[in-house]
């Protein structure tokens, strides 16, 4: 299986980063195939860092793909010559730049390149580009930098001049659905309506397909906005969301949480149920700290879904009212859908999808998401009566 495989609907980018890795390892490959500094564009689910990390291997295994030890040190990120910077807060520290930016200064030790991934950069703070900007302007020979966003745009003019620009595109429903059955087993119809509810969403296709709990509170969201009728109604709604965020978050964090901690505690050399000696106290409470943060994070992005989710809804509610021929997404709420549709009119419609996006900017800008979303959830029951 080749390292490329899993990058769905992307084959002029899986393509042009084949020839940047083959080319980086020709001497004879013509100008400009190859560079040191690289920009990974596209949608969230796109495949921004699994492109990236397909491009790691391959340099790091000496050729346009990768054997299956170099493919394992790097989905493992341990590979020797492999740098990443994947946070869990909201933005990237400039400690952490530091950092990776020192690192990027020593030779590869087994391989011919020395590979520095930053997912997430348009979480950098202005302060904490200018100081990637020297490591970008003047890269050490062997030292190939990937940055991972979801535009151009999301980082300064300055960085952007110096890195090669690769965009990822949505990925076809029809393409996940076929990644869905090759890969997990799903059966095709099932996977068609999964890749639509995680609108060409990699990651959450996968996620929906192989837990039944988590596609039920998908469900179980839109019929609660689907449900508003007053405004009492819409703020028990709002806490209603926010209790089903918190839910997937716990979800996606607990198990995470602790085996980290099991792998910490095995490593500080303490037994499974031990006490902790006062000296290790603190290496456990930084972990603590780091997992609030992530579970903070979580929540925030747990809340951005439902978001996203409320959106396709609407989507397919407009489209329906307006009598467009168009593929469904929310298959699961299809009568509910079209009850909702005859209800109400396009221009209803429009102004319940400006309230979200409403709602986005204001968590964006760290209002309260219980509060954000009783805005939100108020605004479309009152838009409703009017």
């Amino acid at each position: 299986m080749s390292v490329w495989d899993s990058l769905v609907g992307q084959a002029p980018a899986v393509e042009l980063m084949r020839q940047a890795a083959r080319s980086a390892h020709d001497p004879d490959a013509g100008p400009g195939a190859m560079t040191h500094s690289w920009l990974v564009t596209g949608p969230p689910g796109s495949g921004r860092s699994n492109l990236a990390y397909a491009f790691a291997a391959a340099l790091l295994a000496g050729g346009d793909d990768a054997d299956d030890a170099t493919v394992r040190q790097v989905s493992a990120r341990t590979h020797p010559d492999l740098s990443v910077l994947s946070t869990e807060r909201v933005i990237i520290s400039i400690d952490e730049v530091r950092s990776l930016v020192t690192a990027s200064q020593y030779s590869p030790s087994v391989s011919n390149y020395r590979v520095m991934v930053i997912e997430d950069a348009d979480r950098m703070t202005e302060r904490t580009s200018n100081l990637l900007l020297k490591a970008l302007e003047e890269p050490p020979p062997r030292t190939v930098w990937i940055l991972c966003a979801p535009s151009d745009a999301d980082l300064l003019p300055t960085i952007r001049s110096r890195v090669r620009v690769v965009r990822l595109r949505v990925p076809e429903p029809e393409d996940v659905a076929a990644l869905l059955t090759s890969r997990d087993g799903t059966p095709p119809d099932e996977a068609l309506a999964i890749a639509r509810e995680a609108q060409s969403h990699i990651g959450m296709a996968r996620r929906l397909a192989n837990n039944p709990e988590a596609r039920s509170r998908r469900t179980e969201t839109l019929r609660v906005a689907l449900g508003l009728r007053s405004v009492s109604s819409a703020i028990m709604a709002a806490a209603k969301l926010v209790e089903l965020a918190k839910a997937d978050a716990e979800t996606l964090t607990r198990e995470r949480d602790a085996a980290e901690r099991e792998q910490m505690l095995r490593t500080l050399g303490v037994e499974a149920g031990g006490a902790i000696p006062p000296a290790l106290r603190s290496q456990i409470k930084a972990l603590e700290e780091d997992q609030k943060r992530r579970a903070t994070r979580s929540l925030r992005d747990g809340i951005d879904r439902i978001l996203t989710d409320l959106l396709s809804l609407y989507r397919d509610i407009l489209l329906r009212q307006l009598g467009a021929d168009f593929d469904v997404m929310n298959g699961s709420v299809a009568a509910e859908l079209a009850e909702a549709a005859a209800g109400t009119t396009p221009e209803h419609t429009l102004a319940v999808m400006d309230s979200i996006a409403a709602a986005r900017r204001r968590i964006q800008a760290n209002v309260p998401p219980a509060l954000a979303l009783e805005a939100m959830l108020v605004a479309a029951v009152r838009k409703t009566a009017a």
